[in-house]
């Protein structure tokens, strides 16, 4: 029996999403362990993004059981639910959407003070340490405009990570940064991966995510085509499809040739 299957801590059983007469996603079967970094890949448009806000109760599927953490989110029916589960699930998106108007020490810590009401002492502590682990311990009080892209992504992670999660999502995170900041971004996740922190990324990053993963999972069309150990979808497939999207994106940050959309 596999790790997933004893230790679950995101199950996702037959979920079905349409918005209006667009099926997005048709079927989707998914299981994550505690401590497992799971990247989600494939072609966009082809429902990763969409898995990971079924996960944290953004969107809501028509059918299929989702459970994360032990509660069940396709039952969530009020925002009180839905906000006990984002307490332990940190998201970190493409965009960065910090606050322009407070530094980067109270976009960190505005969460935990108002939301979980930790002591201002104890979440600036945190914050701060929190800052040393992304590498930014020295703009601590900048405020966002005053940083690169690379940099307010880095208090964007910081910031889901002050609220102590259980898991993280990382949605294409990469995607808006200058190429030469991207290595930044993905040292600190790479830092939490080998921490153990419990991580499902949808990425473009073809090398990384064979690097950091223990299951990649490959979408297409709304389905999950195939998934596995990296070597097994990176270096094994014999799914052509997979290996014609490997292939072609092999260099990381390369363009899709059939892709569109988000």
């Amino acid at each position: 029996m596999s790790q997933a299957q004893t230790n679950p801590i995101v199950e996702l059983a037959n979920v079905h999403l349409a918005f209006g007469s667009t099926e997005v996603l048709k079927g989707i079967d998914l299981t994550v362990a505690r401590g497992q970094t799971v990247s989600i890949i494939g072609p966009s448009g082809s429902g990763k993004s969409t898995i990971l806000r079924c996960i944290n109760a953004l969107v809501a599927p028509q059918t299929g059981h989702i459970t994360v953490n032990g509660m069940r989110v396709d039952q969530m029916r009020n925002e009180a639910e839905r906000i006990k589960l984002r307490q332990k699930i940190g998201i970190v998106f493409q965009q960065y959407n910090l606050f322009p108007h407070l530094s980067v020490l109270d976009n960190i810590t505005i969460a935990p003070i108002r939301i979980l009401g930790v002591d201002r002492a104890e979440a600036e502590r945190h914050a701060r340490d929190l800052l040393a682990r992304v590498r930014l311990s020295e703009k601590a009080q900048m405020f966002p405009g005053q940083l690169s892209g690379g940099q307010q992504q880095r208090v964007a992670i910081a910031r889901a990570l002050a609220m102590r999660p259980d898991l993280v999502l990382f949605d294409e995170v990469t995607s808006a940064l200058d190429p030469e900041t991207v290595g930044e971004v993905l040292a600190v996740i790479r830092d939490l991966v080998k921490e153990g922190m419990t991580s499902i990324l949808v990425t473009h990053e073809m090398r990384f995510a064979e690097e950091i993963s223990d299951v990649v999972v490959f979408t297409e069309n709304g389905l999950i085509v195939d998934q596995g150990s990296p070597e097994d979808i990176f270096q094994k497939s014999t799914n052509a499809r997979i290996r014609r999207f490997v292939n072609g994106l092999a260099g990381g940050r390369a363009s899709l040739e059939d892709g569109e959309g988000i």
